[in-house]
């Protein structure tokens, strides 16, 4: 793949993730991201608390794909991983539906803390920012029936904490106490904050189609 820069010199963003969330969020916020999935083997932060995981993955995923060749010239890479802390306890992706049934059994009529990583890599410069956003989701008190039902789609088993809002899961979510595109996968707000650490504006990443008035 020949390297690419933005014609006004805007780098192009590079989105270190397979979640297809992650990349409906940025769209909707006036980016179109490029997707090079990281492949990263997730078991490399077991046994780290919740927020150290998050973060770690994170940068994980970022660093493998801001290496490859592939990669756009003088791009932005974003690595991302979100983890679900009760209990103590990291919760990524459900082994299976067994797994992802209980896990809904001990969440229901509770709380969890959800920890989204982000990474973000200045391949021109090789400047890293990162950091870790944080929401508190609660959950309802949904039945066995309900449970069943929902794992039963699939969707919870390809997402960290075995939920989402933004899908089938959101009547399941009561409310939440922080930023609700981090619950989807990615903080918006702490995004921009790292775009404008490495030096860049947010608005200059928008596509043209966004920045057309």
């Amino acid at each position: 793949m020949p390297s690419v820069v933005n014609v006004r010199g805007v780098p192009n963003l590079v989105l270190a993730s397979a979640s297809p969330a992650r990349l409906t969020t940025l769209r909707n916020a006036g980016l179109d991201p490029t997707v090079i999935i990281s492949g990263v083997d997730e078991s490399q932060a077991d046994g780290l608390p919740p927020f150290e995981m998050a973060l770690q993955l994170a940068e994980l995923k970022c660093a493998a794909v801001a290496g490859r060749d592939g990669v756009p010239e003088g791009a932005l890479v974003l690595g991302c991983d979100s983890v679900l802390e009760l209990d103590g306890e990291a919760l990524g992706k459900p082994d299976d539906a067994t797994d992802a049934v209980r896990r809904w059994q001990s969440m229901r009529g509770r709380s969890g803390v959800l920890y989204t990583g982000h990474c973000l890599r200045d391949t021109a410069t090789g400047q890293v920012a990162a950091a870790t956003a944080s929401t508190t989701v609660y959950f309802a008190e949904v039945t066995d029936e309900e449970i069943d039902a929902y794992v039963a789609t699939g969707e919870p088993l390809h997402v960290a904490g075995a939920f989402t809002v933004d899908g089938l899961g959101g009547a399941f979510v009561t409310g939440i106490d922080g930023d609700h595109h981090n619950v989807v996968g990615v903080s918006l707000p702490l995004l921009r904050d790292l775009v404008i650490e490495l030096g860049h504006s947010w608005t200059e990443l928008w596509s043209p189609g966004a920045r057309r008035t």
